[in-house]
């Protein structure tokens, strides 16, 4: 029996971190791997020149499938093989996200049961570059004994898919961007792209608005932006007021005490101004004494408002275009009743 024995590996024998820059490179020709990085990005700007082109031919192609979708009162069904099938799933979800109801079903799937799916209200959306995809072309007769209308989304529109479809989105390109134009590269990237434009499309023909999408992003910061009101996020206690006739060293004493950096100057308990840190920092810039001036000769007379009922995203938009981090919340009866402040930075 041998007493050789086997040594029990540990992290340090197998994993070898990139402590230093030059470990990135050791074994590699450093000269062959700026040529790989200089080839890398010229695939970028080759796939981009081919893009447009797809632009140039697809108006046609765009407005009849448009159509066919837009009229349907079905769903968007994709199908596709391969590498044209995870971007099939991608599409679907993209179309689920901004209006247009969409699933991916898989094709060979799709021939063993899952064709009982469909409705014949549904627009099918068929992904081959080729157009000669065996199990895509297999659905085809079945599509049409259903009644369903097809997309072709292929790189050969004289092939068997497109010939047996309603609309076709011709996304040839000259070549693949592998060196050994053999993997799927700049034809899937052509797929992904063709059907976002056909996303955007959609969005546009049916006015589909920001309030509409964030019903389908509810989870995260895009959907509390987009669902949430000013109401439910600004500031309401200890509110920093002051009267007009009020001298500046109290309002600085309220601005300070209140932590939002302003002052809300009002008259007879409505709104009239506001003062802020800015306005204080311009005052001392020009040498104005604010010890021998009162609020309403330092305040602002337009003060930003916006209204409680607002969402949250529009109010953003506003301090944006404003350049401001404050903006003061009005109810949406009497847009001289303060009722909140609302900070930039706060969500």
């Amino acid at each position: 029996m041998s007493n050789n024995t086997v040594k029990d590996l540990t992290v340090e024998d197998t994993v070898v971190p990139f402590t230093k820059k030059n470990t990135l490179i050791q074994g590699i020709d450093e000269s062959r791997l700026s040529q790989s990085v200089a080839q890398s990005k010229q695939s970028i700007i080759d796939q981009a020149e081919q893009i447009k082109k797809i632009a140039d031919q697809s108006d046609e192609g765009l407005k009849q499938a448009l159509c066919l979708i837009a009229a349907s009162t079905g769903r968007l069904i994709i199908s596709g093989m391969g590498k044209s099938g995870h971007i099939g799933k991608k599409i679907a979800a993209t179309m689920a996200s901004t209006g247009t109801p969409s699933f991916f079903v898989h094709p060979a799937e799709a021939f063993h049961g899952d064709l009982g799916m469909l409705k014949p209200s549904d627009v099918v959306l068929l992904i081959s570059n080729s157009g000669e995809t065996d199990e895509v072309l297999k659905l085809i007769p079945s599509l049409k004994s259903f009644g369903n209308k097809i997309i072709a989304l292929t790189g050969n529109e004289n092939s068997t898919l497109a010939k047996n479809s309603d609309a076709v989105l011709n996304v040839k390109v000259e070549r693949e961007i592998c060196p050994n134009n053999l993997a799927p590269t700049s034809s899937t990237t052509a797929t992904l792209v063709m059907g976002d434009a056909l996303a955007v499309g959609l969005m546009h023909l049916k006015d589909f608005q920001p309030h509409q999408f964030a019903l389908y992003h509810p989870g995260g910061s895009l959907g509390k932006r987009l669902l949430t009101k000013v109401s439910d996020v600004m500031h309401t206690k200890g509110l920093p007021f002051v009267d007009m006739a009020d001298s500046m060293h109290k309002a600085i004493l309220t601005m300070t005490q209140s932590t939002l950096g302003v002052a809300i100057v009002l008259n007879n308990g409505e709104l009239t101004g506001v003062i802020t840190d800015g306005d204080l920092r311009r005052a001392l810039a020009q040498d104005i004494d604010i010890n021998t001036r009162t609020a309403a000769d330092m305040m602002t007379i337009v003060p930003i408002t916006i209204s409680q009922d607002e969402m949250l995203a529009t109010a953003e938009e506003l301090m944006r275009e404003n350049h401001v981090k404050h903006v003061l919340v009005t109810t949406s009866e009497n847009t001289h009743c303060v009722i909140g402040v609302l900070e930039y930075f706060q969500t």
